[in-house]
């Protein structure tokens, strides 16, 4: 699975400002079931297995390194699964995203895996009531041409 971005994320991130203010205070959000053609698509009847936020508030991203935002060491990304099943997508959107279609709402939209997925994660299935971690996230951009 490709990661996608949403049309909202699109027109925020080629107009009035980047990638971290619109995502900082987000929160993943980790799915079982059929996954979705485009971040701007509705979640359909995929499952919520798990949201995870740094805390009560949504998670950060750390700006020191040019070209890549990464999860901040001093943050902890963690939730506890409300559900069991194999996660096969994971969505980073806003608290008041609703999962419907949107051309508006932020979002990013990638797979989830052990290995060699977009989001890795620690188990290859989840279990409810079990704690879930993110120890690691980046958000790179290439400079082209440069």
């Amino acid at each position: 699975m490709t990661t996608s971005i949403s049309p909202g994320l699109l027109d925020q991130l080629l107009g009035s400002g980047g990638f971290k203010e619109a995502m900082d205070g987000s929160e993943f959000r980790i799915y079982a079931g059929l996954v979705p053609a485009a971040a701007g698509d509705s979640i359909g009847a995929a499952t919520l297995l798990c949201t995870i936020k740094n805390g009560a508030s949504g998670v950060t991203f750390d700006d020191a390194t040019p070209g890549v935002l990464l999860k901040p060491a001093a943050e902890t990304w963690s939730g506890t699964n409300v559900a069991s099943g194999t996660p096969s997508f994971y969505r980073l959107v806003k608290p008041a995203d609703t999962g419907v279609a949107s051309t508006t709402d932020p979002r990013v939209q990638g797979s989830v895996g052990v290995v060699g997925a977009d989001l890795n994660i620690s188990a290859g299935a989840l279990v409810s009531g079990a704690p879930q971690t993110i120890s690691y996230y980046a958000v790179t951009m290439l400079a082209v041409g440069v």
